[in-house]
């Protein structure tokens, strides 16, 4: 392919601002909330006409599947989305766990409510395109709308795009595993006219397990319950009802007495780079169409589902993994697994693992610290990195991608944004223990 040459050309600034959050899902909405409680001007700029990003686009309602009995967390703002969701009736019994699932289109009215009350400033159906550079300060962003061409100015710009967008091209290091390595990506769905007592009884009677489905464990999470079934899409492979090649299995989410089943994780489309417009709009194509495929081979051989209709696809399909920055520290196998401690930690997460086969539930209240220095890309300042896109290994990127741990990247850097603009120093300036003393303010555990 050929190139042409842009003209250079003014753009309009549209907005200044201390703090600009890019992307708003889990770690953006927590990040833009944490920086605005701290009373520094917040905007927050997204892709989409809604916040809440793998929970509302992609509908996963399963933001703390892991927590058992004994799980202890950071709590913080994303113990708040559950909160959110329930005082507006969008949350639902996780039959896996003592969390809570959050209804998609329910939590859109919510992150917008949380938003709101915290002073953000929105800005929504807005891509970031370019940024702003002088040497290795970054000042701003470039932004694509139906407004055209513009630029925002900005102190302190945080990433939570899920692909580190801006880091990316800040010049700032990343890493990306090649397509045929990286988890695969989704499109949710959810159903309505199902017969949920006939569905809970065969359940009941055939109850799913962890270790039907995963590769690698610890052996203690082996019997709990899994919301997982695969036996109906192996009959419909077998009566030739969906292609051979076709991997459909998965798990359900929330039942409502409505007759509804909200949120149907089935669907693995792989070999698609997040960051390729073109494999992105074949998995969206391919995705709809294996939803099809699952909601018929549900009707034929799942018992309560016989009068199952599509009620509703995934607004976008949901990615688990692209780039991942170089930080100034780089969290590891051994920190996940061996309950780390840092001197910077700006947070705690449950040693829980999902990726690549391997799960761990923590169910023995084991957790590690996650450090300040895995949202501090390298080469550029004035800029943090939070949500799935933090420095870190293939395994430690199993706990780090979960929206939960997101979130408690995303509030840590949306502080450690505060603190820099109100010291007037850069964020791998900052003092440490200033950012520490806010999260544990805002009831974050640390350590």
């Amino acid at each position: 392919m050929g190139k042409i040459k842009e003209a250079a050309r003014e753009l309009p600034v549209v907005a200044e601002t201390d703090v600009l959050v890019v992307g708003g899902g889990p770690a953006g909405l927590s990040a833009a909330v944490a920086s605005a409680r701290e009373g520094v001007q917040t905007l927050l700029v997204e892709r989409y006409g809604f916040l809440g990003g793998n929970i509302t686009q992609a509908m996963v309602e399963s933001i703390a599947w892991y927590r058992h009995e004994a799980t202890v967390e950071a709590g913080g703002i994303g113990a708040e989305f559950e909160r959110e969701a329930e005082q507006v009736g969008g949350a639902y019994t996780d039959s896996e766990s003592i969390g809570r699932l959050i209804d998609a289109d329910m939590f859109k009215y919510a992150a917008d409510e949380m938003i709101r009350r915290a002073g953000v400033t929105p800005l929504l159906h807005c891509w970031v395109v370019d940024v702003i550079k002088e040497g290795e300060d970054l000042r701003g962003v470039i932004t694509e709308s139906k407004a055209g061409r513009q630029a925002i100015i900005a102190k302190v710009v945080i990433d939570a795009s899920g692909d580190a967008d801006v880091a990316a091209r800040s010049g700032a290091p990343y890493h990306q595993a090649p397509k045929d390595k990286l988890m695969s990506a989704t499109v949710g769905f959810g159903v309505s006219g199902v017969d949920v007592s006939a569905f809970r009884a065969h359940v009941q009677q055939h109850p799913g397990r962890i270790g039907d489905w995963a590769t690698e464990t610890a052996k203690k999470e082996n019997e709990l319950f899994s919301a997982y079934f695969t036996d109906v899409f192996n009959r419909a492979r077998e009566a030739g009802d969906i292609p051979k090649d076709v991997m459909l299995d998965g798990y359900w989410h929330a039942l409502t007495d409505a007759g509804e089943a909200t949120g149907m994780n089935l669907v693995r489309i792989f070999g698609v780079d997040p960051t390729d417009v073109w494999d992105l709009t074949r998995a969206e194509i391919e995705g709809r169409r294996q939803v099809m495929w699952a909601l018929e081979a549900l009707r034929k051989y799942q018992p309560g589902f016989e009068r199952a209709k599509l009620r509703t696809i995934g607004s976008s399909i949901g990615t688990r993994e692209s780039r991942k920055i170089e930080g100034q520290y780089n969290l590891t196998e051994k920190d996940v697994m061996n309950q780390a401690q840092f001197e910077d930690s700006i947070g705690i997460f449950p040693e829980f693992l999902d990726a690549y086969g391997v799960v761990l539930i923590p169910t023995t209240g084991r957790y590690f610290q996650v450090p300040y220095g895995v949202t501090l890309p390298l080469k550029v300042e004035n800029l943090l990195v939070a949500g799935r896109s933090v420095a870190g290994d293939r395994v430690s990127h199993s706990a780090t991608r979960q929206m939960m741990c997101c979130a408690v990247t995303g509030q840590g850097a949306g502080t450690a944004a505060a603190v820099s603009v109100r010291d007037k120093v850069k964020p791998r300036e900052v003092d440490i223990s200033r950012i520490q003393k806010r999260l544990q303010e805002q009831g974050v555990r640390i350590s």
